[in-house]
């Protein structure tokens, strides 16, 4: 027969030293993100407010700040949504074959094989985006060119080099699918098996089970792994900087050699040759990347936790 501790005139079970320990290092590590994300943000606010009212000859020929960042922002977002849209549905059509319907002596090397994606360093991407896919994706431009011209995304005149947004976009799509796919898997996995099992019972299909029972589950968990995958489009800086040919104009065209550029890539360019003024230029647009990204990860929030009061 087993006895349980409690604490003197509490009556509540008495703490374990390994859980005290546990919540303390819980509650340090906490804080510890707290204060350097209290310190990114002092650093970027404090280093960053003198760029925004520098002379115009900090910002590149621009008319002031916001004339030089709207064009950062611009491209940033631009090259981040390409990448969500195509990886997306890829990833979560993996994460669906490796999770339910593919047998476990495929799914397990597929699985392997994609989430060993996530280590290869980003240089590496940039390597294979600038020698091996662009160059390759040229024809595909001048066949989108050629057939719909109409549309503004592939007016051209195609780029020679393939050097475009949207090469830096599928190489962002590549980049940001093993994470997507990844905890898109485990969520689908987390399904409760009589809930699957009740579906199959009534008659439904293997996707009808998806659609009804394993979705509706995941929901909140598929938001959250795509709101990280966006966020590792929206700050990857080495992979577009070595692949993009940016001129630093607002474009809807894809497929031309005049791209915009994003935050990250104008950031690693431009810092090495950068001095005084322009620095605080630059740390003025790193923080502007830092609002984006807050207000994004604010806003999947929002939606997990609307989808979880509905649920």
């Amino acid at each position: 027969m087993s006895t349980t501790t409690t604490e003197r005139g509490t009556g509540r079970p008495a703490r374990q030293r390994g859980d005290v320990v546990f919540a303390g290092v819980a509650k340090g590590a906490g804080v510890l993100i707290l204060l350097a994300l209290a310190g990114v943000t002092f650093f970027l606010t404090f280093e960053g407010i003198p760029g925004l009212t520098g002379d115009d000859s900090v910002y590149s020929g621009k008319d002031g700040f916001l004339s030089y960042v709207w064009p950062l922002v611009y491209g940033t977002v631009l090259a981040a949504l390409i990448a969500l849209l195509i990886a997306t549905p890829l990833a979560i059509g993996v994460a669906l074959v490796t999770s339910h319907y593919a047998p476990a002596r495929l799914a397990r090397p597929v699985a392997y094989t994609i989430d060993l994606l996530a280590a290869i360093p980003s240089v590496v991407y940039g390597l294979w985006g600038i020698n091996f896919l662009a160059p390759r994706l040229v024809p595909g431009y001048q066949f989108l060119q050629e057939h719909v011209s109409w549309l503004p995304f592939f007016a051209g005149p195609t780029a020679t080099t393939g050097r475009t947004i949207l090469t830096a976009g599928i190489v962002l799509a590549v980049m940001i699918l093993p994470i997507i796919t990844a905890i898109s898997r485990e969520v689908f996995l987390q399904t409760p098996k009589l809930h699957e099992e009740a579906a199959l019972a009534l008659g439904a299909t293997r996707w009808e089970m998806i659609r009804t029972a394993v979705f509706p589950h995941a929901r909140s968990g598929i938001v959250s792994a795509v709101m990280l995958g966006l966020g590792r489009a929206l700050g990857e800086t080495m992979a577009v900087a070595m692949v993009l040919s940016a001129t630093g104009v607002v474009t809807f065209n894809l497929i031309s050699s005049v791209n915009p550029s994003t935050i990250a890539a104008n950031i690693a360019l431009q810092f090495p040759e950068s001095s005084g003024e322009r620095v605080n230029v630059l740390i003025a647009t790193g923080l502007v990347l830092f609002v984006v990204t807050f207000a994004v990860n604010f806003a999947a929030r929002s939606i997990v936790a609307r989808g979880q009061i509905k649920g």
